[in-house]
């Protein structure tokens, strides 16, 4: 999917390529995310989800490629590209305000923070209370529950008000209804602030639910000519799934069409071209393309 006149390209991978050691981990990754969109990328285990959100976060650098953010190449992490991860980024020793207003006071000189400190808290105050924290601002880490601890990681993202905002893995160490809870309170923030989101997880069903596109990342064999797990090329993008989204309620979990979608990725990107059919036949190959699929969810 590309950008045209009327939308923002706001995060570009060129042909980019991650290699540790000689071996490829990451191979020929072109990915386009307009304004708005909240992307959900899946795949294997170890197939390099987290690795592409580090190389766009700026925490590692490309092998290859080039990697640009609102039309500029990434660098160092800077409030451009928040992050939320499973681990919450809270300080055991700040309690929940504190550890919002982090990223804002150490973005700006100590006079700043002096001069602007009723300021900054009265942001921080506002964000607590979207993610509905406003009650709980002097407690610490220790005393609040998993969904809290997201709730105020997410606060301490937003508050900076980044381009766009990495999550990976947020909500995989809660319990099932929170975070079901989390994945609705989610698309409820992307819709107030419009938010442009990568979401990285292995649970299919938080992907195709989240998701207005679904990113399938999938290694491939040794010839570079089929992709199969336990590859040595290194993974790429296999198929970009856009999903039309009718309705955020977690009703849609329970149709026939939002099964069919995940057993469209899982055999895309989990099982493989290289696995055969029942009747004995390959699936399309789909090295050198990208499958693209718009697919309504109703």
């Amino acid at each position: 999917m590309g950008c045209d006149d009327k939308v923002e390209c706001l995060l570009l991978v060129d042909n980019v390529s991650k290699n540790y050691n000689g071996s490829p981990v990451l191979s020929d990754i072109n990915l386009v995310i307009q304004a708005g969109e909240i992307c959900t990328m899946v795949g294997p285990s170890g197939c390099g989800k987290s690795t592409l959100l580090r190389l766009i976060l700026g925490q590692e650098r490309p092998s290859s490629g080039h990697i640009l953010v609102g039309g500029k190449l990434v660098g160092a992490p800077d409030r451009d590209r928040g992050i939320v991860y499973q681990k919450y980024s809270l300080f055991p020793h700040l309690n929940v305000v504190e550890n919002v207003l982090v990223g804002l006071k150490y973005s700006l000189g100590w006079w700043q923070r002096a001069r602007r400190k009723k300021e900054l808290e009265r942001e921080a105050f506002k964000y607590l209370e979207r993610v509905q924290l406003s009650d709980h601002i002097k407690k610490h880490p220790s005393e609040l529950s998993g969904g809290m601890l997201q709730r105020a990681a997410l606060a301490q993202s937003l508050v900076m008000k980044p381009k766009i905002l990495l999550m990976d893995e947020p909500f995989g160490a809660l319990d099932p209804g929170s975070r079901e809870d989390m994945q609705s309170f989610l698309l409820e923030l992307w819709r107030q602030y419009d938010m442009t989101i990568l979401f990285v997880t292995h649970d299919l069903e938080e992907a195709v639910f989240l998701g207005t596109r679904i990113i399938v990342l999938s290694p491939l064999d040794s010839n570079g000519n089929e992709f199969c797990l336990n590859s040595r090329q290194g993974s790429t993008i296999v198929a970009d799934f856009s999903i039309e989204k009718k309705s955020v309620s977690t009703e849609i979990k329970e149709t026939a069409r939002f099964g069919e979608i995940i057993q469209e990725i899982r055999r895309m990107g989990f099982y493989g071209p290289c696995r055969q059919s029942s009747d004995g036949e390959l699936y399309s190959k789909l090295v050198n393309r990208v499958a693209v699929y718009r697919l309504p969810l109703k």
